[in-house]
């Protein structure tokens, strides 16, 4: 029996008296990717981003562990929310608009010692101003520096089009806009190299799109290496007392580690690890998060057909977004009718062996997103659920 075949077979134990559509995480393999993404680390402590959790159970696990420290958070409402549940230290990783948020914020102590909130333009602190309602707490400000590699005199860009800041000089001059500014603090700086943490550099088929991935990420990280230290430097020299320098991400945790500069680094899909962390040469996760879709018909030779199945993950559209049939091996999607809201056709060989009523597991392309679509999480340790609990939306939340 392969390794696959006997996690099929222990999941299927487990949820025997479990109707599907169900999600499962894989305790074992939880904690196992948690204890690799704290040695990559390096003692670097790891902040949890919290959208590819989006469940406060597991949150709560993972920063129990020795080695994590903090959430990155996604919404300005989670963040309340995180923080009025217990979490003495998020970091929202957008700016926002929430202006019912920002006045609950600068209202109340507790919140405001908490929560740090995302600012990359003076125009973000107008509108937090604007909103405060009265309230006169001091709000925490992290700056995002954008991380994206610019080529060719910045004719050719590589990256998330994320913060406008992508020199020191700027950065430091929103530092100095922040500090004239009363009832400000800056306490971070945040920069997410995306396309080196969340770009696979060993895409199965592809070599000679990997190398050239490869290529592009070590001379991103050298430029971002130099650039960051050079941002930390300069706001350093406008707020001595910088509390924090965030980066990273799950692909990049090793490298992102290494730098001086950097004092935490962030990660949260390397917990769960969906389909899209297969394809990295740097790390090799266990697969801890999967849902189940039943059986509810056999076409004929070859076909079966499950409930439901349609659960895209986000960016640019394409079959690299699409949950994966993982157990039984040997399944694929109709390619007329792909992932269906309703119905998912199955084709194979080994769809013969499976019965109606019989459990296909797949795994989500991204980590967070499974929680939007299943209200529990059941948690299995080997071949039993030990325990169920609410994702975001299982506590009524959809901050998004």
């Amino acid at each position: 029996m392969t390794a696959r075949a006997a996690d099929r077979a222990r999941y299927d134990r487990a949820t025997a008296q479990l109707d599907a559509p169900v999600a499962i995480v894989d305790l074992d393999a939880f904690d196992a990717n948690a204890d690799d993404l704290v040695r990559r680390a390096g003692g670097k402590p790891i902040r949890v981003a919290s959208k590819s959790v989006r469940c406060r159970a597991l949150l709560e696990r993972v920063l129990a562990r020795e080695g994590f420290a903090g959430i990155m958070s996604f919404t300005l409402a989670e963040s309340l929310w995180l923080a009025r549940s217990g979490f003495d230290d998020v970091l929202l990783a957008y700016p926002s608009a929430d202006r019912a948020g920002y006045a609950e914020l600068a209202a109340d102590p507790k919140l405001a010692a908490a929560v740090t909130v995302m600012i990359d333009d003076p125009a973000q602190l107008d509108l937090i101003d604007a909103a405060r309602a009265g309230g006169g707490e001091v709000v925490r400000v992290c700056l995002e520096l954008d991380t994206s590699l610019r080529l060719l005199g910045g004719r050719v860009r590589i990256g998330a089009r994320r913060s406008p800041l992508h020199s020191p000089a700027e950065v430091a001059e929103v530092a100095r806009a922040v500090a004239r500014r009363p009832g400000f603090k800056v306490v971070g700086i945040m920069a997410y190299e995306g396309h080196v943490a969340g770009v696979g550099d060993a895409v199965a088929g592809h070599p000679l799109r990997s190398r050239a991935v490869r290529l592009m990420q070590a001379a991103a990280r050298r430029e971002l290496a130099e650039r960051r230290a050079a941002v930390v430097r300069a706001v350093r020299e406008v707020v001595p007392d910088l509390q924090f320098v965030n980066g990273g991400g799950t692909g990049s945790v090793q490298h992102t580690a290494a730098e001086d500069a950097v004092t935490e680094i962030a990660a949260g899909s390397g917990l769960y690890v969906p389909r899209l962390f297969d394809n990295y040469t740097s790390f090799r996760g266990r697969p801890a998060a999967l849902f189940a879709l039943p059986v509810v018909r056999r076409p004929g030779v070859g076909v079966v057909t499950v409930l439901g199945g349609g659960y895209p993950a986000s960016g640019a559209p394409g079959a690299d977004r699409l949950p994966v049939p993982y157990l039984p091996e040997g399944l694929r999607y109709d390619p007329q009718e792909g992932a269906g809201e309703v119905q998912t056709p199955l084709l194979g060989p080994v769809a013969d062996d499976l019965l109606i009523g019989d459990k296909v597991w797949f795994r989500h392309a991204k980590a967070g997103e499974l929680c939007e679509r299943f209200d529990t999480l059941h948690l299995v340790e080997g071949d039993a659920v030990t325990a169920a609990v609410p994702t975001y939306r299982g506590e009524g939340h959809t901050f998004l």
